[in-house]
């Protein structure tokens, strides 16, 4: 049924980026992506979507008049709080339930509470919107009066918006024709976006009142519809309907970066069954999963999670700080670093927050992170100014006696002064060179440094995306942040796929104008911002005369179309060893830093480069790479007196062999190439 009519529709859906292979498919419009859904759709459809801040929209038949089912009470709360602000309604009233006001269907009072239980007029309505109760819709309805509900949707200017009677009371109908074809209600997707907008908004009643009428709507339990698909940290505040042949759902999808409203009405639907994977709860599931990606791409989507923590959180957080309250509260919690956030972590907390002068209230903001200091984590990390004051010890230089030997399938030797080629092995044949592409991300933030040094100092956020890079890590988690200048260390010591993935994401929309690069290719430039910096890589490549080059990704993972030589790496190498940054960067052995996390916590960060050479007197940079297609690769650099060479090697047999490689290479050169070191 459904799933046959989705599998014609989904080869036309956008395939989503997804940067542990990196397609070069770029993300379609709204339009593109869900009319092929409607059109082909075994039923009657009405859509809209819109953009809070934006205003972007999609509309399919969103003037189309439909049954509501109970999605009429959202119109029917929206009265019942513009009566009260209006003095006319008092939410506090207790009413009681009747024999005769029980009603079946949907809801918890009719088969779970008894005659003459009390309740207020408020928690009636919470009734009504959380579990769609159709007995306390009725007892809100007979406060408001049924006509109420139809003059005020006229009087906002939502016409087509209506109640037609009470619940399953066919009888106590007002308007028999509305009945007869839509049932309990009537809409349309615009109107019912526009009730939604108006309450977000906080103009079509007080804002206090707004606000409450929000905290309903994200309250309502159902997860069949909308929700289906969304991620679990996604909130969204909305309202269901559903009969037989009518099904619907519209609310505030509140995404990581960008929220929107949506309204799917369905009716005259083929698929009437009422198991969760019912056609029209797929369909909106689909639309709502479209549009958050649209709206939410991945190269922007951050941490979801709440910047608070308290009773009922869960996660890496709740673990750093269980182990940090444990270390620093005297007497220690004690408390198991489990990551949930229960009644002795809450206890924990308000004696913390008692300690240090903060206002006890048990739960954990940015004031608390703050006077915290930085988090205890499972293995111990030092302080930053401790780490990066450590000199580590070197071994002495390598002896100049010995024949070469190499395990290696390319290798380069260059003079660094000069850049002329003084030996090498297919040093011009392209091939897999793995994280030594990270040479080239560092070097252009390096060059938009030298234009605007600035750009040291802004605020790096890894994205979710970038966090679930595939290889290597930084270990920075999504939503933490921290400087691009420390992100620079985080790129080259530890070679972080997911640091290179954020980076290229925080500058790829603006670093083609930056540096004034002119396209590789004769295509436009691509949406996404990661996407664009890789482009950027390709034409710096060409400008920098790296005729072999081809970039897909900006750490190396590996790529048919990816590749380089041993001589377009040593000219790269080059021009990062005249820089004074990236020159620093890439012959620190360690770095300390400071992450800073969603909800202000601080965390401390130990990154150590891979690169082995650098424990020996005499050695520099530059990158160390390895993928099971490029081998291990290493490009590096010496110094003997005033002579210093770059060399590259690609493709030796382990991790271990690389470093062998290059000390075999760099001792012959020394020994018969270079005759006066």
């Amino acid at each position: 049924m459904f799933f046959s009519f989705l599998a014609r529709c989904f080869p036309v859906l956008p395939i989503l980026l997804c940067f542990t292979g990196f397609s070069t498919t770029y993300a379609q419009s709204l339009p593109d992506i869900i009319n092929p859904l409607l059109e082909n759709y075994p039923g009657t459809a009405s859509v809209m979507i819109r953009h809070l801040e934006t205003g972007e929209e999609f509309q399919y038949r969103a003037d189309a008049v439909q049954p509501t089912a109970s999605l009429i009470k959202l119109a029917v709360m929206v009265t019942a709080y513009r009566q009260s602000d209006a003095g006319q309604l008092d939410l506090n009233r207790r009413i009681e339930l009747q024999a005769s006001d029980k009603v079946p269907g949907s809801g918890i009072l009719t088969e779970h509470f008894s005659p003459g239980v009390q309740m207020s007029l408020r928690d009636a309505i919470r009734l009504m919107i959380r579990w769609s109760d159709n007995t306390a819709t009725n007892l809100v309805i007979r406060e408001i009066g049924l006509k109420s509900v139809s003059e005020t949707m006229q009087s906002l200017g939502f016409p087509q918006t209506q109640l037609n009677s009470f619940v399953y009371r066919g009888d106590t109908t007002i308007s028999p024709e509305r009945s007869r074809l839509f049932g309990l209600g009537s809409t349309t997707a615009r109107e019912t976006l526009g009730l939604l907008e108006a309450i977000h908004r906080g103009s079509i009643a007080t804002p206090e009142s707004c606000q409450q009428m929000l905290d309903h709507l994200k309250n309502c339990e159902d997860r069949t519809m909308l929700s289906r698909e969304l991620p679990e940290s996604v909130k969204i505040a909305h309202k269901t309907g559903a009969v037989s042949a009518s099904r619907c759902d519209a609310g505030i999808v509140y995404g990581p970066k960008s929220s929107f409203l949506v309204c799917v009405l369905t009716t005259s639907n083929t698929d009437r069954s009422w198991n969760d994977d019912n056609a029209a709860h797929l369909l909106m599931g689909r639309i709502a999963k479209m549009a958050f990606d649209h709206f939410n791409p991945a190269w922007e989507a951050g941490s979801a999670e709440s910047a608070e923590l308290q009773i009922g959180a869960f996660g890496l957080r709740v673990e750093m700080l269980q182990r940090t309250l444990n270390s620093r509260l005297q007497p220690s919690p004690n408390l198991g670093p489990d990551g949930d956030f229960g009644p002795a972590t809450e206890a924990a907390v308000r004696r913390f927050q008692e300690a240090a002068g903060l206002s006890v209230t048990g739960i954990v903001d940015a004031a608390f992170w703050e006077k915290l200091g930085p988090v205890v984590e499972a293995g111990s990390v030092p302080a930053p100014d401790v780490v990066n004051a450590q000199l580590l010890p070197r071994e002495p230089a390598d002896s100049t006696s010995g024949a070469p030997f190499v395990s290696c399938n390319a290798w380069i030797i260059v003079d660094a002064d000069s850049g002329k080629e003084l030996a090498g092995l297919e040093s011009s044949v392209p091939r897999d060179f793995a994280s030594t592409t990270k040479m080239m991300t560092a070097w252009l933030v390096a060059r938009l440094a030298d234009i605007s040094p600035a750009v040291l100092d802004e605020v790096l956020t890894m994205s979710t995306r970038a966090d679930q890079t595939r290889g290597s890590t930084a270990d920075i988690r999504s939503g933490e942040s921290l400087s691009v200048r420390e992100a620079l260390y985080g790129l080259m010591l530890p070679s972080g796929n997911d640091m290179s993935v954020a980076i290229a994401e925080h500058f790829g929309s603006r670093i083609h104008a930056a540096l004034q690069l002119t396209s590789a290719t004769s295509e436009p430039l691509p949406d996404d911002p990661l996407l664009r910096f890789v482009h950027a890589m390709n034409s710096e490549a060409l400008r920098l005369q790296m005729q072999h080059t081809s970039y897909r990704n900006p750490h190396g993972m590996t790529d048919p179309q990816h590749k380089s030589t041993p001589a377009d790496l040593a000219l790269l190498g080059r021009q990062i060893l005249l820089h004074p940054l990236l020159q620093t960067v890439v012959s620190t052995r360690q770095r300390g830093t400071v992450v800073h996390g969603p909800g202000g916590y601080q965390r401390n960060v130990l990154w150590k480069n891979t690169n082995e050479l650098l424990a020996i007197d005499g050695y520099a940079g530059v990158k160390t790479g390895t993928t099971d297609q490029a081998g291990a690769c290493l490009v590096s650099s010496a110094t003997r007196g005033q002579r210093r060479l770059i060399l590259v090697v690609l493709g030796s047999a382990a991790s271990e062999a690389r470093y062998t490689d290059s000390r075999n290479l760099y001792r012959w050169a020394w020994q018969e190439l270079v005759k006066n070191p």
